[in-house]
């Protein structure tokens, strides 16, 4: 049976080559970048080209490139380290109620603490009110954490104008984006676009898992959260994961190349995928054609099928997707964000989300609509409200 994946948001299939340079760090080029030996510098190397490579697809230095255990630690490390170094100019918070897990989980622990957090609203196609952040930021607020991309639908903020507002209301006030969802897929520039910090996660671009970043502008300091022997500028003590540096900085200039063509042909299918379900009968898609969304994700409520049990049937044709954010499975629940965007009700408990990468083409969509053309009907006779 044929292997169609089209969950490339929850996690993504590593490239070839960066499995073959995670194997020879791992088994060749071993040694610990701190070791003064030649097995040391050979290490130390591969750190040092990994941050080369990442902080050329940002336009940024490589000293700037934090290395983190994935998304979840560079969010934590941003959020938490912002509050406890700028506790004395206040605690206030602003974010959105779309935001992953990884960064209202951490809030939620602020908030506990006493910080104040201002959760912004969003309109029916995912996105901030840039007026009401406008209003929203305070003398006291310390950061504003806007994610780039929403991770259910795939709603894109409009993150150039949110870091100029954020600059111009207060020019104190740190600006952070989870970019776990747009890093590879757009061109970003931070000095551009006012992010002080940004959050990347290596197994959503083709890379390992367990390794990401955090993009730290030189001029912000904010507290650690792991101390230790001092690596990386003190900012993230703990001995170098080697094989993951080195894959997610091959991972990270592999996507960026020929990275236009890519993105084209990426959007291209997002659409002809949205075209072809939106002639289902009961089906309503909560993403948005075009640039005016991600590339990448699509949301679609199926009416009177309850979304695990179209997941499953799915699967049993080898076809992957999800039912939400992958993470959200540790938390079964309805989606926070398709609450805020106003899906309805009685569909809140029917959809899934179809994320796509560069290794999926239109074939593999026909072979997905015509499954879900024989499922529908024959599930839905089944369909218990």
């Amino acid at each position: 049976m044929r292997e169609i994946y089209f969950d490339n948001s929850a996690t993504t299939r590593c490239f070839p080559e960066v499995a073959d340079i995670v194997r020879k760090t791992m088994l060749e080029d071993y040694g610990n970048p701190s070791s003064k030996h030649i097995k040391g510098m050979e290490a130390e190397r591969y750190f040092r080209t990994a941050r080369e490579q990442i902080a050329s697809t940002l336009k940024v230095k490589p000293r700037e490139i934090i290395f983190t255990s994935g998304g979840t630690e560079s969010n934590n490390t941003a959020l938490i380290g912002t509050a406890l170094s700028k506790r004395r100019m206040g605690k206030h918070i602003i974010t959105s109620n779309v935001e992953h897990a990884a960064i209202y989980k951490p809030l939620e622990f602020l908030e506990e603490e006493g910080w104040e957090i201002t959760f912004l609203p969003v309109d029916s196609k995912g996105h901030i009110s840039l007026e009401e952040l406008r209003q929203a930021i305070r003398p006291d607020t310390v950061l504003v954490s806007i994610m780039y991309v929403n991770n259910e639908m795939g709603a894109v903020e409009p993150i150039s104008e949110i870091g100029r507002i954020v600059k111009e209301q207060n020019p104190n006030t740190l600006f952070h984006t989870d970019a776990i969802q747009a890093y590879g897929k757009y061109d970003i520039r931070p000095k551009k676009e006012h992010i002080d910090m940004l959050s990347v996660s290596g197994h959503k671009i083709h890379g390992p898992k367990g390794i990401g970043f955090l993009y730290l502008d030189e001029k912000v300091h904010i507290k650690p959260l792991i101390y230790g022997g001092g690596q990386q500028e003190d900012m993230r003590s703990g001995t170098h994961n080697v094989p993951g540096m080195a894959g997610l900085g091959l991972a990270a200039e592999m996507v960026y190349t020929d990275h236009a063509a890519k993105m084209e042909r990426l959007q291209n299918l997002k659409d002809y995928f949205i075209d072809q379900v939106s002639m289902l009968d009961g089906v309503t898609v909560n993403s948005e054609k075009g640039a005016a969304g991600a590339p990448q994700i699509v949301s679609v409520s199926f009416a009177g099928v309850r979304a695990e049990v179209l997941l499953h049937a799915l699967e049993e044709r080898g076809i992957y997707v999800s039912s939400g954010s992958a993470c959200s499975s540790n938390h079964p629940g309805i989606s926070g964000t398709l609450k805020a965007i106003g899906v309805k009700q009685e569909l809140l408990d029917s959809t899934l989300r179809f994320s796509f990468s560069e290794f999926n083409t239109e074939d593999e969509v026909d072979i997905a609509i015509a499954a879900l053309k024989e499922l529908l009907p024959v599930l839905r006779r089944f369909y218990r409200h």
